[in-house]
């Protein structure tokens, strides 16, 4: 039997697609209730960089309507992604949230809807409140292992756990 070399690529190439399109990232994320001060719901921006610190997806993106006034707050977020691509923040805007949990998901794929090449990622959650904290929470994976973990509350989060499988 003879397996010619276009015959190996495509098959190399469903193998991984189909890998990083069946394994998925659920995010629990819980903002807690502050009781103390003035409080503004927060401004949350959760995304994945590669090793060299690159954004390649946004996952949520919760801001007020109020222009780009504050989203800049989310420092971050914004010096990778959101400064130089307004049509990503238009697209992946929605309202802040109060204090609850929240469930999030992520299927693998970049901002472009392509599959992530494999290596080593990192996922990111940073919350701000006008007139409040700002914290910036991370998780380093390597895509296609699956893991459990839980990152420990801060004074904007509550405890977030993560699924990859």
């Amino acid at each position: 039997m003879k397996i010619t070399l276009p015959l190996i690529i495509f098959w190399c190439f469903s193998i991984s697609f189909h890998a990083n399109s069946a394994m998925q990232m659920n995010i629990d994320l819980t903002l807690p209730e502050i009781t103390q001060g003035q409080y503004h719901r927060p401004y949350v921006a959760v995304w994945i960089e590669d090793s060299q610190s690159k954004h390649q997806t946004t996952i949520a993106l919760w801001r007020e309507d109020k222009g780009f006034k504050w989203l800049k707050d989310i420092r971050r977020w914004w010096r990778k992604a959101g400064r130089d691509d307004k049509a990503l923040v238009d697209a992946m805007t929605s309202a802040t949230r109060p204090a609850g949990q929240y469930q999030l998901s992520w299927n693998g794929l970049s901002q472009n809807n392509t599959p992530l090449e494999p290596g080593k990622y990192t996922l990111l959650v940073e919350v701000v409140r006008e007139h409040g904290g700002r914290n910036l929470v991370k998780h380093p994976f390597v895509l296609n292992e699956s893991f459990n973990a839980q990152i420990a509350p801060t004074a904007e989060t509550g405890t977030i756990t993560l699924t990859y499988q």
